[in-house]
């Protein structure tokens, strides 16, 4: 886990941030994402959970990997995604299974988080031709926060 950050990886956490407030504002949790290449934002999301209908795969990485253009997935091992929160397990799982190279997050999930999975993965993820670095937290004072208020909005709803 590395806390040394760039400034671009700062100007990617905080669109990130951006997109969690609002997620917040439109009723979801505070989390927001993107994913980066070549030093662009190709694809951006936040969570979308609770608004516009309950939906519990409606991660904020999830939605952005969903809005990744379908030709810039050959290129996935390029990319690096920028979340306000250290992705959950199935947001992990599934950066990692669609090859993406690096992850960045803000914040750590000490209840949730996933970044424990990267020292325990399977041989195939682990030959020296796949990349899948996790990095963080980068952004602790700003997406700490944000991490508090998602836990407690979390723990309002009758499933949580």
């Amino acid at each position: 886990m590395r806390r040394v950050s760039s400034a671009a990886d700062l100007t990617y956490l905080r669109r990130a941030v951006e997109l969690a407030l609002e997620a917040e504002r439109a009723g979801n949790m505070p989390i927001g994402s993107v994913l980066v290449l070549e030093g662009h934002i190709v694809a951006e999301g936040a969570n979308e959970i609770l608004v516009p209908q309950y939906h519990p795969g409606k991660h904020a990485e999830m939605v952005t990997l969903s809005k990744l253009p379908a030709a810039l997935w050959p290129r996935a091992s390029e990319l690096s995604c920028y979340s306000t929160l250290e992705p959950c397990l199935m947001c992990m799982g599934s950066l990692l299974l669609h090859g993406v190279g690096r992850v960045v997050y803000g914040a750590k999930d000490d209840e949730g988080g996933a970044e424990y999975i990267t020292k325990h993965l399977p041989p195939y993820y682990q030959d020296e031709h796949r990349s899948f670095r996790v990095e963080g937290p980068l952004l602790e004072a700003e997406c700490r926060p944000l991490y508090k208020r998602a836990r407690a909005r979390f723990r309002s709803l009758p499933c949580g």
